[in-house]
């Protein structure tokens, strides 16, 4: 393997430890990781050394590169932590967004809309990498269909662009060097023309560098070629958390080494057809494998049929490309109105494909892995490819199985020496708290806000709680409003709770209604919320104060009945208020104050002024209040006057839009808190700033 493309590892390996786990202790194992896989590749002693050094340093770099702290606008913020990747994008277009490419990326957006109507939000994935416009459940679909990394921009439509110009070129008995160079200056407009996402930029790359080569009638290693078109899109170190970039690499490299592999076993003698469909069998099987720890922790599925539907619908995307790349190119008329109609068919035979293939019982099972599993099914995937190209990959394909072993068993393990937790989940301007037992077992309460294109449960709640493993036994819903409910349907069909409370006041939004109806597929017993009603969960306890049926029957907005419940962990009470607001404090003070008493209370309604009135808050008279608001919300939350309220009492405030999210670990007379920006510990006998 080329020191390049080891380079190239250690180097995201860096950016990847930096930007998005935060955690500097894992440099040091990073870098040894890179100098063994240099020194398991089959060089010389001396060159592993040379090669680990230079993969050390290259990891290093990476650290350094993405420590640098990423320049966002308020609004990217603002997003909260509900989809990691459109913050990725976010602020990786901070401060351009007039920029020369953001507006051809968008003049190719509205283009698209114009031409391709009702298909247009599925063309501008493939084609500008802007998935945002493709709902919650079609990405699901497509997530079990093991056809997901085709709905992003993967770089393939622009090598299939190239080779139908580079066979253009031929039909025109164009000279040899001229077809290549009109090839590589076609496909560099066209990735201008889209934007230049990053999967596009390094296929363009790939493809710049193999046809200067064959002109210059130098060799090629693939894996060079891929390394140099890996690092082009990485002069932001954002873009190393993109999805879509992630999946072109990974995918690309998987191509290569499943390429490597066929050429090794698939034998001579059985004819041009047979030896491409196995070719095409293994490639297929090989990408389904190394892409599937990214699958799995992003949309939380393994596609059992990703090989199959990935052979039936290649030939497709194949014809489809091109159609794509006239119909954008071409002015108005005729020809692109044929490639268009053509391109419609394709879609909808793609379409199709995944359909059928998402049908198939069983084929796509839930896989939410911890971060552990998925780092072992990384490592499996690594070592799969080296066992595809090494001479003798006896031991790669062993260490390969034992990793994707890792990934289905790990997250079986029950957890040991825990204590009970309290986890603020950042989810932007919505709620989404998750109760942990020490045995490992989550209660949740609620699941974030929805969006076009997403919701918080699919892309945040759903997999924070996977990574740290354990099942959901209880999910409360505090209100049918959508910042709370929006992601909770996705939230239950990844998760699958034991049970499912609910308020009881009926409500209209669209996101609750597929809450409701995604209990009833699952069977998961529903019921609702009766004041006095208590609910163990190993050693948490949970004592439900509101709403009352009664009370709430009358009312004409649905945060008036918002679910109250104190939970008591480690010794430690926790109010938990959803949206409440002055009407039902008042109503709950007449029923039952001496309840009220807490050591923390999660103020209601992040913040607004509607709530936590000065006598709600002397009833409960916390240690700790904890508010789950997004930054820069067009609502003003928090009030500054309940800010206020709570700093004249001393009680310190935790917000999620300043700390990010928050976990709170219940240790006897001890609370210890952990945020993004540090942690410490609050005594619960005394009151002020931790």
């Amino acid at each position: 393997m080329p020191l390049f493309c080891l380079a190239l590892a250690g180097y995201l390996a860096g950016l990847l430890c930096a930007s998005a786990l935060g955690h500097p202790s894992l440099v040091l194992l990073l870098g040894m990781s890179a100098a063994a896989l240099a020194w398991l590749s089959g060089v010389s002693p001396g060159a592993g050394r040379s090669a680990g050094t230079l993969c050390l340093l290259a990891t290093l770099a990476g650290v350094v590169v993405g420590s640098i702290p990423l320049s966002a606008p308020a609004h990217c913020r603002s997003a909260g932590a509900a989809d990691r990747h459109a913050v990725a994008r976010c602020a990786n277009a901070a401060g351009a967004e007039e920029s020369t490419l953001e507006r051809a990326r968008e003049a190719a957006s509205r283009r698209i809309d114009l031409r391709f109507g009702p298909d247009a939000p599925m063309v501008r994935a493939l084609v500008v990498g802007d998935m945002s416009a493709i709902d919650t459940a079609e990405r699901d679909l497509y997530a079990r269909a093991g056809l997901v990394h085709m709905l992003s921009v993967s770089g393939l439509h622009v090598g299939i662009v190239a080779m139908a110009l580079a066979l253009l070129a031929s039909v025109c008995r164009l000279p040899l060097l001229v077809g290549r160079v009109l090839a590589v200056a076609t496909v560099a407009l066209y990735v201008a023309a889209i934007g230049a996402p990053p999967p596009a930029v390094r296929a363009a790359v790939m493809i710049g560098a193999v046809l200067v080569c064959r002109s210059a009638q130098r060799p090629t290693s693939p894996w060079s070629v891929l390394a140099l078109g890996a690092v082009a899109p990485l002069f932001s170190p954002a873009v190393a958390l993109d999805l879509g970039y992630q999946l072109s690499v990974a995918g690309t490299a998987a191509l290569v080494a499943g390429a490597a592999l066929a050429r090794r076993v698939v034998p001579a003698t059985i004819g041009s057809v047979g030896r491409g469909l196995c070719t095409g069998i293994i490639i297929s099987v090989v990408a389904t494998l190394v892409t599937a720890p990214l699958v799995a922790l992003t949309f939380g599925r393994v596609a059992l049929l990703g090989p199959i539907s990935n052979l039936l619908a290649d030939p497709i995307m194949g014809l489809l490309q091109p159609l794509l790349f006239l119909a954008l190119m071409l002015p108005a008329g005729a020809v692109a109105g044929v490639a268009t109609d053509a391109a419609h068919a394709l879609l909808s035979g793609f379409h199709g494909i995944a359909s059928h293939a998402a049908a198939v019982p069983f084929a796509a099972p839930v896989l939410m892995p911890s971060w552990i599993a998925a780092a072992c099914a990384a490592a499996a995937a690594v070592a799969l490819m080296v066992a595809c190209c090494a001479e003798r990959p006896a031991a790669f394909a062993i260490v390969s199985a034992a990793g994707f072993a890792g990934l289905l068993v790990l997250p079986l393990v029950p957890r040991i020496g825990a204590v009970p937790e309290l986890h603020l989940i950042d989810v932007g301007q919505g709620d989404a708290i998750a109760l942990s037992t020490s045995r490992g077992r989550w209660i949740v309460m609620d699941a974030g806000r929805a969006w076009r294109g997403g919701d918080a449960g699919a892309r945040t709640v759903a997999p924070y709680l996977a990574r740290r493993g354990g099942e959901v036994a209880v999910f409360i819903i505090s209100h049918p409003h959508d910042d709370h409910v929006g992601g909770a349907a996705s939230l239950l069909r990844a998760m699958r709770p034991g049970l499912v409370i609910d308020p009881g006041y009926v409500g209209l939004a669209a996101s609750y209604r597929a809450t409701l109806a995604a209990a009833g597929v699952a069977h998961v017993p529903w019921e609702r919320v009766r004041p006095g009603r208590r609910l163990q969960v190993d050693d948490v306890v949970l004592e439900f104060l509101a709403p009352d049926s009664a009370w709430a029957s009358g009312l004409h907005d649905a945060n008036l009945a918002s679910t109250m419940v104190m939970a008591t962990l480690g010794g430690s009470r926790v109010l938990l208020t959803g949206d409440a607001e002055a009407p039902e404090e008042q109503w709950v003070l007449g029923q039952r104050t001496e309840a009220l008493r807490a050591e923390v209370l999660k103020v209601a309604h992040h913040g607004s002024r509607t709530s936590t009135t000065s006598a709600f808050l002397n009833a409960v008279h916390p240690r700790l209040a904890l508010i789950s608001v997004g930054a820069a919300n067009v609502y003003g939350h928090p009030d500054a006057e309940v800010l206020d309220r709570l700093r004249d009492d001393t009680i310190p405030v935790l917000r999620t839009d300043q700390m990010g999210s928050i976990v709170l670990r219940f240790r006897g007379q001890v609370i210890e808190v952990r945020t993004a920006t540090g942690r410490w510990t609050l005594n619960r006998s005394r009151r002020g700033v931790p």
